[in-house]
C-alpha cells in the first residue's frame, strides 16, 4: 500500500550536504557558505538544525575528507539522528589511493578509506571496536547504519572488461578515483 501525503504535509525532506554550486536536483542544498543554490547555511561540525527522523535522503559528494576525524564521527552520528529509520545517504569521497585525496590542501588526515563505513555499523563494533561506540566512549559512534560500497574508477577503465577493471582496482594507483558508499539508517 503506497503512502498518501495529506494535503498539509511537508514534502520529504532530502538534503545535500556539503554541496557547494554544484546542489543536487531535487535536494535541498546544505554548506557553510551561501553560493548560488545553497538552500541554508549550516556549519554541519556543530548540531545539525533537523530534527530527529526528519530527513529521507541524503547526498554528501566530496565534503566529508574535509572535515577532521572527531568531526567525522558527529557527521556520522548526526546523520544517524536525522534520517528516518531506513532513510539512506550517498556519500562520495576520494579514494585514499588517488591523487585526488592529496591534491586539495584543505582535505583533512587521514583520508577517509573503505574501512571507516564498518564503524558506523554498531554490531561490529561491539565485536571489533567496543573502545569507539559512545557507550564507553562520550565522543563516540552513536550511529548504526548498513552500507554497500564500490568505487568510481578512471575514465579510461569504464570501456574495458570487469575483470580487467577489478585487476586494475587492486594493482593500480589510479584506478580508483572515488569511494562512493550507500548507507541506510538502521533504528
Amino acid at each position: 500500500m503506497n503512502a498518501v501525503l495529506k494535503p498539509d504535509a511537508a514534502p520529504p525532506l532530502k538534503l545535500d550536504l556539503g554541496c557547494g554550486k554544484n546542489k543536487k536536483p531535487g535536494f535541498t542544498g546544505v554548506d557553510r557558505i551561501k553560493f548560488e543554490g545553497v538552500d541554508e547555511v549550516c556549519d554541519l561540525r556543530k548540531k545539525w538544525p533537523w530534527a530527529d527522523g526528519s530527513v529521507t535522503e541524503v547526498h554528501c559528494s566530496h565534503f566529508l575528507e574535509h572535515l577532521a576525524a572527531m568531526e567525522r564521527i558527529h557527521f556520522a552520528n548526526e546523520l544517524w539522528r536525522v534520517l528516518i529509520p531506513g532513510g539512506s545517504a550517498q556519500i562520495i569521497v576520494p579514494h585514499w589511493c588517488s591523487s585526488r585525496a592529496y591534491g586539495d590542501m584543505t582535505h583533512q588526515w587521514p583520508p577517509v578509506s573503505e574501512f571507516w563505513f564498518w564503524y558506523l555499523d554498531k554490531n561490529w563494533r561491539a565485536v571489533n571496536a567496543p573502545h569507539d561506540d559512545a557507550e564507553h566512549n562520550p565522543k563516540g559512534y552513536r550511529c548504526d547504519f548498513e552500507f554497500t560500497q564500490g568505487y568510481g574508477i578512471h575514465g579510461e577503465l569504464m570501456r574495458r572488461s570487469g575483470d580487467y577493471q577489478q585487476f586494475a582496482l587492486q594493482f593500480w594507483k589510479e584506478a580508483a578515483q572515488d569511494i562512493h558508499a550507500t548507507l541506510k539508517a538502521r533504528k
